[in-house]
């Protein structure tokens, strides 16, 4: 299912929905179908990078990444590949 941005023409919110082919979206606000839809933001490049190293420490805190030895685990929290 793609994630969508959208802007409600009723009662101008904007949210993003994650929606399946064929299916009709409505406005969380207001319940509007009167939608448009727009163009989703990019994070800064900036941002790209602590979102990535922020997703790694949690699913290292999940276990995720007990295969790895402790060597190539603190390389892979701090952003090296390994």
């Amino acid at each position: 299912m793609p994630l969508f941005d959208y802007h409600c023409t009723a009662c101008h919110a904007d949210f993003e929905r994650l929606v399946r082919s064929g299916a009709t979206p409505t406005c969380p606000h207001c319940g509007s179908t009167a939608l448009d839809k727009t163009v989703s933001r990019i994070a800064p490049a900036g941002k790209i990078e602590a979102i990535r190293l922020a997703h790694r420490r949690a699913a290292d805190a999940a276990g995720m990444f007990s295969n790895y030895s402790p060597s190539e685990r603190a390389r892979l929290l701090k952003g090296k590949s390994v």
